[in-house]
């Protein structure tokens, strides 16, 4: 395998978590807007990742935990990252987690990446009343710190990974957002707009469309490996707004992320309808 394949790896599997998007001449703005959406704790996500005919690895994720705080949910959630065994010169193990507030912005986050040699994390932890960010950065067994500073921040920022939940609680509003970004240590933003319409969505999972909604956005800014341009993902049209589909561009082509099991009591996929 190349060091070109292996780079592309590299990008879809970081990068579909970590959206760093960059668009200079727009102000950073927020949204607000009262989401039907809802989480499940224990909800678990699997994806497929695929690169042409190519299914390399899968990203699973799972909704760990809700607290009440001041009579406001903050939910906690993980997503695990992993390259399929016998992909020759690629080894790729990450987990992200994340804490966000009732309007889905991160207070909390960790990035792990286990590598041949050692397994390193980073870890935000974020400070509104005083407009802080803490950053750790270090190694794990033997233990080592290798960062620990501070960064000043007013407004509410999104991370790797609560940026997708926010994703999920604004799809299918019909309105666009620039929102701040706070990933690998630095500060960007993420445009996105959704849509109303209802269009159907095929996965190798079921023998029907699903009902979804779709939502799109720009990547002006080049980030990890690569991931840049255009991007758009297909949600379920109800209150679960599960990520059935999505599409990012890399280097080298576009790529392709698809549900392909579910665990969420009661949930069934809806059923696409033509009007």
């Amino acid at each position: 395998m190349t060091h070109k394949f292996q780079s592309l790896v590299i990008i879809i599997l970081i990068g579909l978590l970590a959206y760093i998007f960059v668009t200079p001449a727009r102000q950073i703005y927020t949204v607000n807007f009262v989401s039907d959406k809802n989480l499940e704790v224990g909800e678990e996500l699997i994806y497929v990742v695929s690169y042409t005919f190519i299914k390399f690895g899968e990203i699973k994720i799972i909704v760990k935990g809700k607290k009440i705080i001041d009579g406001q949910n903050y939910y906690s959630t993980i997503a695990y990252m992993d390259s399929y065994s016998g992909i020759p010169f690629v080894n790729l193990h990450m987990i992200y987690e994340s804490i966000m507030n009732p309007k889905f912005y991160s207070t909390f986050f960790r990035g792990i990446v286990k590598k041949e040699e050692y397994t390193t994390f980073t870890e935000y932890y974020t400070d509104y009343s005083k407009s802080k960010i803490r950053i750790k950065k270090g190694k794990v067994k033997p233990y080592q710190l290798w960062t620990d500073s501070t960064t000043s921040e007013k407004q509410e920022f999104q991370d790797g990974l609560s940026i997708l939940y926010f994703a999920r609680m604004f799809s299918g509003s019909g309105k666009s957002v620039n929102l701040l970004c706070f990933v690998n240590e630095k500060k960007s933003n993420t445009y996105m707009t959704s849509y109303t319409q209802v269009s159907g969505v095929s996965i190798d999972a079921l023998d029907y469309d699903v009902s979804c909604v779709r939502l799109d956005g720009t990547m002006n800014f080049v980030s990890v490996f690569g991931l840049t341009g255009y991007f758009e993902g297909w949600f379920s049209n109800d209150e679960a707004s599960i990520p059935i589909v999505a599409k990012l561009k890399v280097i080298l082509g576009n790529v392709r992320v698809e549900l392909k099991s579910w665990k969420r009591p009661g949930w069934i996929p809806p059923k696409y309808k033509k009007s």
